[in-house]
């Protein structure tokens, strides 16, 4: 294994690259720690697994529009009208994409720098860091975000979050990521498996009644033509890993996925274009930090990790 870095369409990209099998993943650090691409080799071809943006141009006209794989924190998804209240006090974010419409953290378009890096024969490794401190009125509050990528022979991708609290009270946290997977097939074509009980109950706001409903649709997997979905699920971790896995077909591609216990809630998302899918692993629901769904308390000095792991059988 090996690490690389290197500059193209405007990012500098470090790339963590599998020299026996060809199978590479970059990322971009200085833009929301965004996971920017997952290279696959198949019949002598590169397949990216990620639907990113072509370009910095790309990335500054559309980022806010789509969020697409990048760092969710300190919180996902939306919180309703921007507010909510923590410890006896009202707090009302001040980042916000529209007047009262909070939604996907305030590292996403954060400048996360390189603390390690390290390859062996067998994984490569990157931790990007960022130290929020104080800077949303809505927020404020200081902690650590170490998000670490890790390839491993195989074409597995783990993916490693630690949040570490470093104000003197404790904090509310919601992590997240929001990838988009694409494997050049239609959404349509795809297939769907997830291993849930649940799902949460939205409002046509999108936002969480605070009421999860049973729900066991995609237990055994369903195709997806014409399926609009943008939901969260809560998974069942009794039933075996990997509890979610998106399968083409038509490629005989298959994209696996083993969320850490800390990762409860499966978020899926189609955007219109049906060309790719988002598959987010989530801490909590849309507005845990108001319903409670989820929400992670930090005391003073505590740290908690969130991962999971992405396998690619092609």
């Amino acid at each position: 294994m090996t690490i690389k870095n290197f500059h193209e369409a405007g990012f500098d990209i470090i790339a963590l690259t599998d020299d026996s099998t060809g199978t590479q993943v970059e990322i971009v650090p200085a833009h929301g720690a965004l996971l920017h691409a997952f290279k696959v080799q198949r019949e002598g071809k590169t397949i990216n697994l990620i639907d990113s943006y072509s370009s910095l141009q790309d990335l500054e006209d559309n980022l806010r529009v789509s969020f697409k794989s990048v760092k969710l924190s300190p919180f996902a998804c939306r919180i309703k009208d921007a507010a909510y209240q923590w410890e006896g006090n009202s707090y009302s974010i001040e980042r916000t994409i529209a007047p009262g419409n909070a939604i996907h953290g305030l590292l996403y378009d954060a400048k996360f720098t390189v603390a390690a890096q390290q390859a062996s024969e067998q994984q490569a490794s990157v931790t990007l860091t960022y130290s929020f401190k104080e800077e949303d009125t809505g927020y404020p509050f200081s902690y650590d975000c170490l998000a670490t990528y890790t390839l491993h022979a195989g074409n597995e991708l783990e993916i490693s979050t630690r949040v570490i609290n470093r104000s003197q009270t404790s904090i509310p946290v919601m992590d997240g990521w929001h990838p988009y997977f694409t494997t050049g097939t239609p959404v349509d074509e795809l297939t769907l498996t997830f291993a849930s009980k649940e799902i949460v109950e939205f409002d046509a706001k999108l936002i969480p009644t605070g009421r999860v409903l049973p729900f066991t649709e995609y237990v055994n997997g369903k195709k997806l033509t014409g399926v609009e979905l943008d939901n969260s699920f809560v998974l069942d971790f009794s039933h075996a890993q990997p509890l979610a896995a998106l399968h083409d077909p038509v490629k005989n591609i298959r994209i696996d996925f083993f969320p850490g216990n800390n990762y409860p809630i499966l978020q899926i998302y189609i955007p219109p274009h049906r060309n790719s899918i988002a598959v987010e692993n989530l801490s909590g629901a849309p507005n845990a930090f108001n319903n409670g769904l989820g929400l992670v308390t930090l005391a003073v000095g505590e740290s908690r990790v969130f991962d999971t792991r992405i396998k690619v059988t092609v």
